[in-house]
């Protein structure tokens, strides 16, 4: 690893001012993707501001059908939450299949959000729940924060507080997981709410975390495994790799959806 300077922020103000005082600083939120990536010296930020440590960014909350969860708020914490899991069972489920145990103890949603992988799990959900995105300076809905792999609408220094959603109707997750990583070859998140269904999409687009328009109008007339039989995915938007190719993860994508819909009726 290259030389770093240690931040450890105590507020939310206090991070947003060590790293715009920083000459190529990066935020530190569970270290999930940042630390291997400064190990393996692809990385070499001059500061390093750790948001571990702040209360304001972690816990669940649910008010009504209103979800909120702070961007500290680690993937174990999502899991084993009764909220959550009263309120969006899915998205527990979701939580408690990412990595293995340290992973989930370490890594937090904001970070994993905010990092935007290609393979996370998170971003399918926050797409097919409609959810909204906090920052310290602005509030972002999920459609227009995910711009493309790797890739958010986040401004330099801009630091995730929070996310919000609706609690659905019904929803469910499915993925085919590598099984090494853990990372989803392919995931589905289905979401039913007031205003229809939405479908997220990881692991499969070559661009990144995607809505299905055409599951969502086929299951929006009808919310059920079946009603995906006359819909196709076209490989060509697929990502293809030495783990699979985008035939067959066009394949993945229907074979998940399906399950998707089938957890949560």
């Amino acid at each position: 690893m290259y030389n770093t300077t240690y931040h450890r922020a105590s507020s939310v103000e206090e991070a947003a001012s060590m790293i715009a005082g920083a000459d190529d600083g990066k935020l530190l939120a569970g270290g999930q993707t940042l630390i291997p990536t400064m190990k393996q010296r692809l990385a070499a930020p001059t500061d390093l501001v750790d948001l571990r440590h702040i209360a304001d960014l972690k816990g669940v909350s649910v008010a009504g059908s209103k979800v909120t969860i702070g961007a500290g708020t680690s993937h174990a914490d999502v899991a084993n939450s009764a909220e959550i899991r009263s309120a969006c069972p899915a998205l527990a489920h979701l939580a408690s299949h990412i990595g293995d145990p340290h992973v989930r103890n370490m890594g937090t949603i904001g970070g994993s959000i905010a990092n935007n992988d290609p393979a996370a799990d998170y971003p399918a959900a926050m797409l097919a729940l409609n959810a909204t995105i906090h920052t310290n300076s602005r509030e972002i809905s999920a459609d227009d924060f995910f711009v493309g792999m790797f890739e958010t609408a986040l401004n330099d220094g801009e630091i995730i507080t929070a996310v919000t959603f609706d609690a659905p109707e019904s929803a469910g997750y499915q993925k085919f997981p590598n099984p090494a990583s853990r990372y989803a070859m392919t995931g589905v998140f289905v979401a039913k709410g007031p205003g229809g269904v939405r479908v997220g999409v990881t692991g499969a687009g070559s661009d990144g975390v995607f809505r299905a328009s055409d599951m969502e109008a086929a299951l929006s007339a009808d919310f059920s495994s079946g009603a995906l039989d006359g819909v196709s995915v076209d490989p060509s938007g697929m990502m293809s790799d030495l783990h699979g190719s985008s035939e067959y993860r066009a394949n993945l994508v229907k074979v998940m959806a399906r399950r998707a819909v089938d957890a949560a009726n």
